[in-house]
Formats: structure tokens, C-alpha cells, sequence
């Protein structure tokens, strides 16, 4: 037992002077890279060839070896059909501050190298509950550039688009949502707490200088003035009205004051007022789309800096080494 304690011992030892060594290895490293821009690269996924795969192997297990092979000669014979042209895949899941624009508009940049308008569309799975209005505004424009370029847009949602993520979805050619996928809320939000009476409590001043009568409307520790929330409230409204402008021109269709109230619906309701077009899965869409299209999913990975990099292999390393110690002591402990 003294032998197997003491190997412990050792072994934790090791680990720790691992962990250290790499740790001043990663600092050395960041310390002497110079700061660069992330690059990335685009990575396509055959969805064609999974869903192929995925129904082969269904059928080779259900099959008996007189239908295999009869399907096998019906596969052959339909693998030399051409497909009519390709659907790009794009996946958005937004964030607040939509950061995310930043893959989505080298995703589409690549589409637009290789893209047929002919024959090629595009689908982009949207899931977002909306966030700050330059981030969504700009995310929007990216999915104009495909309407702009000549490409069939199709925008699936499956769980939400609502605010900043319907300002995208309305961009598309065809909205389909699942039955329900909260849809809608054309609205503008803005708030922010004010601590001015709980400085005073406590006898604490607060002073801000500013150069123009509306630099500064609302403040979180100064004291608002109506003049200040009258202003706050007029620039809101006007957010209002660009958010509203834009979702008509895009679907001409809508009675805009009835849907741009802030409200969000289910999209079995959301139909009615033609927030939506189709109520479908994305899955189903896809399906659909394997029988006359190629299916590729295009999606946009940046690279981790070496330092990043060093540092996840490591700790990885230490993980492991610490399991080993551990089932080595269990399992000699008797």
C-alpha cells in the first residue's frame, strides 16, 4: 500500500510540473505572437451523401436479399440521374449582439464564387429571438446580397425568428416555419435602470459633460429629464418606423400596421397573416430538396490561435493523466 501511495504521489507530482511547464509555455507563446486577425476557413458537408448513407443502412438491415437487391438495381439506375442544380445549406443560431454576421457573410461570399442562379438556391435555417438593430440590420443585408445576386432564398425556422431574426427571415423568397416556431414581434425594445436616487441616498454626485443638447438622452446614474425621455422615446419610434419600412418592402403583402405591433404568434397563426408561407419543418424541406437538388451545407470555422490551441491540448493531457491516476489507485486500493 506505501508503494502504491507513494506511485500516486509521484504521479500527481508529474502532473502538476506538466500543467506548469505548459502554462508558461502558453504565455510565452501569446506573449510573442503579434496580434492578428482570425482567419478561417469554409467547410462544406455533403447532406446529399448522409442522407444517402443513412438510408442504405436502414434498408440493408430491414430488407430480405431479394428486395436488397432489387433496390440496389433501382438505386444504380437513379444514382445516374443528374441533379437539377444544388441547394446551399447555411445555419444561423443569433445571438444578441449577433456577432455570428461575421461567419454568415463569409459563408455567403463563398456561395456567390461558385453559384449558379440558374439552377442553385440557397436555404438558411434560422433560429434567433433578435438582438441589437446594427448587428440584425447588418445580418439582413448579408441575405440581400443572395436575393441580390439572382439566388432563390428559402429561410426555415424551426424553433424562432422574432424581431431582428424576422427582419432576416423577411428578406427571403419563402418562409417556412415549423407549426410552432414563435414568429413575429416587429418591435423596438430599449431599457436601462436608473441608480441616480440611490448616489443621493448615500451622497454620492454624479457629473457628466456632454457637447450637444442630445448627446446623452437617458442615463443610468444621472438624473433623466422629461425632454430627455420624450427624445429617448421619438428615436425609438423611429427605429420603429425603419423596422416596419423595411418588412413591407420585403413582403409587400402584409398589412403592416396589423403585424407591426410587437406581438409574437406561432407560426400556424403567423400564416394568417402571411408572416409565413409554408408550415413545414426543416427536415422535411430538405427531403424534399434531396429528391431534384445536391445538398451541400456551407459553414465558415475560424482558427484558434497556437496559443488556444496549446492550451486545450494540455489541459486535455492533464485530464487524462489525472484519470489514469486515479483508476490506478482504485483499482489496486485492496
Amino acid at each position: 500500500m506505501a508503494f502504491l501511495f507513494e506511485y500516486g504521489l509521484f504521479l500527481a507530482k508529474a502532473i502538476t510540473v506538466v500543467v506548469a511547464i505548459g502554462a508558461i509555455v502558453v504565455l510565452i507563446v501569446g506573449a510573442s505572437q503579434k496580434p492578428k486577425s482570425k482567419s478561417g476557413e469554409i467547410e462544406i458537408k455533403d447532406l446529399s451523401e448522409e442522407l444517402a448513407q443513412a438510408k442504405e443502412s436502414f434498408l440493408h438491415q430491414t430488407l430480405d436479399k431479394k428486395e436488397l437487391k432489387a433496390h440496389l438495381k433501382e438505386s444504380k439506375k437513379a444514382s445516374e440521374e443528374k441533379p437539377q442544380g444544388q441547394t446551399f445549406v447555411i445555419d444561423f443560431s443569433g445571438s444578441l449582439d449577433a456577432h455570428e454576421v461575421s461567419s454568415l457573410r463569409e459563408e455567403i461570399t463563398a456561395i456567390l464564387t461558385i453559384a449558379n442562379k440558374e439552377k442553385d438556391q440557397v436555404l438558411v435555417n434560422l433560429e434567433s429571438g433578435g438582438g441589437v438593430v446594427h448587428g440584425y440590420g447588418l445580418a439582413a443585408s448579408q441575405l440581400i446580397r443572395l436575393k441580390q445576386s439572382g439566388l432563390p432564398l428559402t429561410v426555415c425556422v424551426d424553433k424562432v425568428a422574432a424581431s431582428g431574426g424576422y427582419m432576416m427571415a423577411c428578406v427571403a423568397d419563402k418562409i417556412v416555419a415549423a407549426p410552432f416556431a414563435v414568429v413575429g414581434s416587429i418591435g423596438v425594445l430599449a431599457q436601462l435602470p436608473n441608480f441616480n436616487k440611490i448616489l443621493k441616498k448615500n451622497d454620492v454626485e454624479f457629473e457628466q459633460i456632454t457637447a450637444g443638447q442630445y448627446k446623452r438622452t437617458l442615463t443610468m446614474f444621472g438624473e433623466n429629464t422629461d425632454q430627455g425621455r420624450e427624445k429617448f422615446k421619438s428615436e425609438i419610434e423611429h427605429t420603429h418606423t425603419l423596422f416596419k419600412q423595411f418588412v413591407a418592402e420585403h413582403r409587400p403583402s402584409l398589412d403592416i400596421d396589423k403585424v407591426a405591433t410587437g406581438e409574437h404568434w406561432f407560426a400556424t397563426h403567423a400564416k394568417e397573416f402571411e408572416l409565413v408561407d409554408e408550415i413545414k419543418t426543416s427536415d422535411d424541406i430538405l427531403l424534399e430538396l434531396n429528391n431534384t437538388h445536391q445538398l451541400y451545407k456551407v459553414k465558415y470555422k475560424a482558427k484558434k490561435a497556437l496559443a488556444e490551441r496549446l492550451g486545450i491540448g494540455l489541459s486535455v493531457a492533464a485530464e487524462k493523466l489525472g484519470i489514469k491516476v486515479l483508476s490506478r489507485l482504485q483499482s489496486n486500493k485492496f
